[in-house]
């Protein structure tokens, strides 16, 4: 069976002077990157910078949109009225495309972030928002046809995707702990996050070479995910990334973008 996957890691995620994530070493061994909009992250420099080595590696531009939270780095819960929130993910969506062309490039997909991400997972206003903010956007035709998005097998983002005619990926996380039901454990709890390179890399290979994933109460999950996610903040991240690239070449799976 011909077995392929993207790999995806979140970029750009900092602000002026302080930089948290390794982009250029990052971008040696993803295939897509999310790219943080100015919402939890980023600013215009380093989002021009992103999209410059996005594009003469040949890796596909995505938007992480995100609350408007730079202190909580989007990870705080916030309540923000639809019509609200869909103006802003589009304005995100908006800004990004404009250093992703000027690169020669476009935005390919959309990615929530944080705080957004698990609360589109289960409310069907804000996922609704946040879809109404990709048809929105300029960029929805930019790729040559509606932005994909890109979420959580079984969430209400993913089905308000659907229904809007967008396209939809399902994508699953390598370092993070999963729960019974196909969610993931909160980071506010202990080892919602895994540490262990060896077991990220071991999870992440049989992810996507059998199409399983063990939650944290030992379920085995069935997971169809197109796309493997490797948080740029996690410590040692590109070297993370780089190991987990190379072990799935060893076990015959193609890595390339979902687009």
């Amino acid at each position: 069976m011909d077995r392929k996957i993207d790999l995806n890691a979140d970029l750009g995620e900092g602000f002026g002077r302080w930089q948290l994530t390794d982009d250029e070493a990052l971008l040696a061994s993803v295939t897509s990157a999310n790219v943080a909009c100015g919402f939890h992250a980023g600013d215009p420099v380093t989002m021009r910078r992103v999209c410059e080595l996005a594009a003469e590696r040949g890796v596909r531009i995505g938007a992480q949109v995100s609350y408007r939270d730079l202190a909580g780095f989007g990870r705080r819960a916030m309540d923000v009225p639809a019509a609200e929130l869909a103006a802003e993910v589009a304005y995100q969506i908006g800004a990004l495309e404009v250093f992703a062309r000027a690169a020669g490039s476009t935005v390919s997909y959309v990615k929530p972030h944080g705080a957004l991400y698990n609360r589109a997972v289960h409310d069907a206003e804000q996922a609704a928002a946040v879809v109404a903010g990709v048809r929105m956007s300029g960029a929805a035709t930019g790729a040559g046809g509606p932005l994909p998005v890109l979420g959580l097998p079984g969430s209400r983002l993913l089905a308000a995707a659907a229904r809007a005619g967008l396209p939809t990926v399902e994508e699953a996380f390598a370092d993070r702990a999963y729960r019974a039901d196909g969610t993931l454990v909160p980071r506010s709890e202990p080892d919602a996050v895994l540490h262990d390179p060896a077991q990220v890399v071991k999870r992440s290979v049989r992810l996507a070479r059998d199409g399983e994933i063990t939650a944290a109460d030992g379920t085995v999950l069935g997971t169809a995910a197109r796309s493997l996610c490797v948080h740029g903040d996690t410590p040692a991240a590109a070297r993370l990334a780089e190991r987990i690239r190379a072990e799935l070449a060893t076990a015959g799976v193609q890595v390339r973008a979902f687009v």
